[in-house]
């Protein structure tokens, strides 16, 4: 299961948190300010009510085998940055750290920031499933009723024809189009005969609950999570 922290419990931090609390527990919460600890805590397998800037007290709090480090320090830059540079030093994979325009982000991913965003109410949505699953590479709700999403192909369907797979019967999508995991640009499903590989990359457009379905079969370890965020990321958008 992945591990997550949240550094700093600013709006988008806590939007991050509310996402990700649908899918697991495995979090660790850092702020300054107890009250919003408090408040926070029962979300997170841990929390802590420490100033984030104190380098060895983090190292001694963020494990190593952490996931993803969310890092939302308000309008403190220069925060930001140290703090960004500790979990580069840390070798943290996936740092994702808010930003207020173009100019901080490029410093932040200077010092180590892997993903910088610039939240509005929908980025913390968008961006939790994506977290969440090791498949899911994209993830772009077009409407209430409409996603479109770049996922590995699931296992199951690993060495099916295309024509066997039937993902449009079988699961109510439909493929867009169609890479490898080591390519960049996707090209059409060439024939129904075609073999899918283990490292194909689909491109698939359908309603929230089917994309859900298609992105469980290879996430079996989080599906039931998965399966609570999709059903609320759809029944409560902002």
């Amino acid at each position: 299961m992945k591990q997550f922290a949240i550094i700093g419990l600013a709006p988008f931090g806590i939007r991050m948190l509310e996402q990700l609390s649908l899918i697991t527990r495995d979090i660790i919460i850092i702020d300054k300010n107890p009250d919003v600890i408090n408040l926070y805590k029962d979300l997170a397998r841990e929390a802590f009510i420490m100033d984030a800037v104190n380098e060895k007290v983090l190292y001694k709090i963020i494990p190593p085998e952490i996931d993803a480090a969310i890092l939302d320090l308000g309008s403190s830059l220069e925060a930001a940055i140290m703090v960004t540079n500790y979990l580069k030093k840390l070798q943290v994979k996936e740092i994702i750290v808010k930003a207020d325009n173009d100019q901080q982000g490029d410093v932040l991913k200077i010092v180590g920031a892997t993903k910088v965003v610039f939240p509005d109410q929908e980025t913390a949505k968008s961006l939790t499933p994506l977290l969440a699953s090791a498949s899911l590479f994209k993830y772009m709700p077009v409407s209430t009723t409409l996603v479109m999403a770049e996922l590995l192909i699931p296992p199951d369907l690993a060495g099916k024809t295309a024509r066997e797979a039937n993902v449009r019967k079988n699961y109510g999508i439909n493929i867009i189009a169609i890479r490898h995991e080591n390519e960049k640009e996707f090209q059409m499903l060439p024939h129904a005969d075609y073999v899918f590989l283990p490292d194909d990359v689909i491109l698939v457009a359908g309603i929230p609950s089917k994309i859900q379905a298609l992105v469980a079969e290879g996430e079996v370890e989080h599906a039931s999570g998965l399966r609570n965020f999709f059903k609320f990321m759809f029944s409560s958008r902002l």
